[in-house]
């Protein structure tokens, strides 16, 4: 039995949802809290909306390997994963999606009355994301859409309204999430074909994933300065908006459809960096 496979239950749910991934979609939420206010949210709703990401992106990463078991199993990238090495059951993953749904059920229950009716929203959209693979190249924007729910989500969970604004962040967040994973398709563009799978790399090539992803991010600038134009913030969020725009162009620039040896950097590592920074001039905007 492999180490990875003796390690305690909470490490190997942990690795299942890649805990370290809330990096990506955690600050979007906290950015939709800070600017639904315009200053501080109570310590009440962080707290909760916190709880409630937690809960929502670990259902819906487990429910994702679920589905996909069988595609990891047949990919030597993923093979290693904790289904299919027999790190976890089926049985323990089923249940681990139940105690996420019930954490994000409770958390939303303690927000505002609008997010008591939304919450089937990103739950189906959850569920049906690992099957769009199968189907369409689409998928990627779909991931992107479930993601941008975050600052949605927390804007209607602390004000019980959803402006024109908030949908504008969704949007940032959409465009921001599909863009970099049109560049995580290529990781697995052999693999994908053989398997019948669906995926901009494999639809449009390398090359038209890079074309993708970089008019994905221009649009994740123009969204992001649309929403600042329609609130009132100051000067350290265009900071923010100038710094991701920064971040993005050095993204694209480690890679090259020609010389993909720093791909893991450009995804993982600097998408990393664009939420956290982003949400650090945010909050500091509206708490200035």
């Amino acid at each position: 039995m492999t180490e990875a496979a003796l390690a305690p239950l909470p490490a190997r749910y942990a690795r299942l949802v890649k805990i370290e991934h809330t990096v990506f979609a955690l600050p979007f939420a906290y950015v939709g809290a800070f600017l639904a206010t315009g200053s501080r949210p109570s310590g009440h709703d962080l707290l909760w909306i916190t709880l409630a990401m937690v809960g929502a992106r670990s259902l819906a990463m487990a429910l994702n390997r679920l589905v996909d078991a069988g595609i990891d199993a047949r990919n030597p990238r993923t093979a290693g994963r904790e289904i299919p090495s027999g790190q976890l059951t089926i049985a323990q993953v089923v249940l681990f999606c139940a105690a996420s749904l019930a954490l994000f059920l409770v958390s939303v229950w303690q927000l505002a009355p609008l997010t008591h009716v939304l919450w089937p929203i990103p739950v189906a959209a959850f569920a049906v994301y690992p099957y769009l693979k199968r189907f369409t190249w689409l998928c990627h924007l779909w991931l992107g859409a479930a993601d941008g729910l975050a600052p949605v989500g927390a804007w209607v969970a602390i004000t019980n309204h959803l402006p024109w604004q908030a949908w504008l962040l969704g949007l940032a967040v959409t465009f921001w999430v599909a863009g970099f994973d049109f560049f995580y398709a290529l990781f697995d563009l052999d693999v994908d074909r053989g398997q019948g799978l669906h995926s901009i790399a494999t639809r449009f090539g390398v090359r038209g994933a890079f074309l993708g992803a970089r008019l994905a991010h221009a649009a994740t600038i123009a969204c992001l300065v649309a929403a600042g134009v329609g609130l009132s913030v100051g000067a350290l969020y265009w900071i923010g908006v100038a710094a991701v725009a920064a971040l993005l162009v050095y993204e694209h620039s480690l890679v090259r459809p020609d010389d993909l040896r720093r791909l893991d950097a450009a995804f993982f590592t600097m998408n990393g960096v664009i939420s956290v920074a982003f949400a650090v001039f945010v909050i500091a905007d509206a708490v200035a």
